[in-house]
């Protein structure tokens, strides 16, 4: 190649060199122009999108690159599953804990990805061995324990003073209850309904129920009496009353003896909602206890009794006098104040597996009332606490007392006639009895063990299948225990 054509070449390369520096050089103010244009566009809308409810999602790479990666997270963390299908397992996971395992397939098989979810399917079928594995109870072999208000602050309930004794006999201290509850939980106990063990048919009629469990458990009723918190406990080392906390827990409200207001586990009722959230298993099919209630005084700490209303002469106690004494303005709206807010706790109580049963409204003996006693004083309950805590059908007699003898009721017995056609279908005494059962065609009846400073104290080996008394008792009981 000879000079002349080797400067040709040269100058086409330059000229092709030149071409392509100025198109780039476009290409990039085009680019910046098109950015403008985008930020104008953007500080233009932007502000009228801004008042919208919502946005479109974020779709650029950044985001889907995130998305994919905290899924792979998810899968990494639960063996493989994602993380949307390992939180419905782990909700089926906690009902199988409580026993239901019906319920915890139900709930898988109605996912709509479970025919292509080998996860789902293969927790159905660990499901389905466990129920597999579980028996039906005997169920004239349950035991039902109860407790009364538990003391939190042992140096006000115990000091010396005229409730001493009272609360000495029949009261359990919260360490007591804690330390009850713990062995029970530790032996293999689970809290069952007593409409587990029965079921009431549309013509009134009662059938036996069914209660299935593995292995090594044993069903138990709990139940609790007189939650009203009463004026006569005021300032002796007991709860104020309950409340639904901002966090929709059930709590007890506690006044502090400079005055403040502490909120906490200080009863039975939060104390084992909380156990129940770290131990699903201590409870069958999310049930829990049943609570008994007066309403001389009103219910769950709060004064819904009409007397608090009415004011009605004759009705007034000496401590309802005290306290409308201490508190003037207390109205017919401050009376619906407590009605309403009792009955949001109630709700909420339900709603996290707790009963609620009749102990009468003025913590009466039918018999030793009388017949027409007995009518006014259920009508006074049905009128002022089931209207704030529902319906039931139980009814747990108060001082141990009962309508009748051991032997089945009866359509001659006129206590149990009229109790049944006022809907109550399981009738509740006390009995130390480890377990008393009895199915009448139209009734349930079970007996009931008081864990309280008498039975430990006096009795303790007719407690050893459930605790070890001397691993439980407070110390800071007074001794002897008051006989009955």
């Amino acid at each position: 190649m000879d000079d002349r054509d080797l400067k040709l070449q040269q100058r086409r390369a330059r000229r092709r060199r030149n071409e392509l520096i100025t198109k780039c050089v476009i290409s990039l103010l085009v680019l910046v122009v098109v950015i403008l244009v985008v930020v104008l566009v953007k500080d233009a809308i932007m502000p009228r999108l801004a008042g919208r409810k919502s946005a479109a999602p974020k779709t650029d790479i950044l985001s889907v690159l995130d998305g994919k990666n905290k899924a792979e997270q998810d899968k990494a963390a639960t063996g493989g599953v994602s993380g949307d299908v390992a939180d419905v397992i782990a909700q089926a996971d906690r009902m199988a804990a409580m026993y239901d395992y019906v319920g915890a397939m139900n709930f898988l098989k109605g996912m709509p990805g479970y025919s292509g979810s080998q996860a789902m399917q293969d927790a159905v079928t660990r499901y389905e061995a466990s129920r597999a594995s579980c028996s039906a109870y005997p169920l004239d072999q349950i035991t039902h324990v109860f407790f009364h208000t538990m003391i939190r602050d042992t140096s006000k309930a115990f000091d010396g003073d005229q409730n001493e004794g009272g609360y000495n006999q029949v009261m359990t201290t919260m360490s007591e209850f804690e330390g009850i509850m713990q062995s029970m939980y530790e032996k293999g106990y689970v809290m069952v309904s007593l409409h587990d063990m029965c079921k009431v048919n549309a013509d009134g009629t009662v059938s036996r129920g069914e209660i299935l469990l593995p292995p090594g458990k044993t069903p138990f009723v709990l139940s609790q009496d007189d939650v009203s918190y009463y004026h006569y406990m005021d300032g002796d080392g007991f709860a104020q009353k309950l409340i639904v906390d901002e966090n929709g827990k059930v709590k007890n409200t506690y006044i502090e003896d400079d005055g403040s207001v502490s909120v906490g586990d200080y009863d039975m009722v939060p104390w084992i909602d909380t156990f129940v959230e770290e131990h699903p298993d201590f409870s069958y099919h999310g049930h829990k206890g049943i609570i008994a209630l007066t309403g001389y005084e009103g219910v769950l700490g709060y004064r819904t009794d009409e007397v608090y209303r009415t004011k009605e002469a004759g009705r007034v106690t000496e401590y309802q006098q005290k306290f409308f004494n201490e508190h003037p303005d207390f109205d017919e709206a401050a009376w619906q104040k407590e009605v309403d807010e009792a009955t949001a706790v109630a709700a909420a109580m339900r709603a996290e597996g707790w009963e609620f049963a009749s102990h009468t409204w003025g913590h009466i003996s039918p018999q030793a009332k009388g017949i027409d006693g007995t009518k006014t004083d259920t009508e006074r309950w049905l009128n002022n606490v089931a209207t704030v805590v529902g319906d039931t059908d139980v009814i747990i007699f108060a001082s141990g007392a009962d309508i009748g003898d051991w032997q089945p009721y009866t359509s001659d017995n006129e206590f149990f006639s009229y109790l049944k056609g006022k809907g109550f279908n399981i009738y509740c005494n006390v009995d130390s009895s480890k377990n008393w059962v009895q199915f009448g065609d139209t009734f349930m009846r079970q007996g009931r063990r008081n864990l309280d400073g008498y039975r430990m104290y006096y009795n303790p080996d007719m407690l050893s299948d459930l605790f070890d008394v001397n691993a439980v008792w407070d110390s800071s009981r007074t001794t002897p225990v008051p006989q009955m």
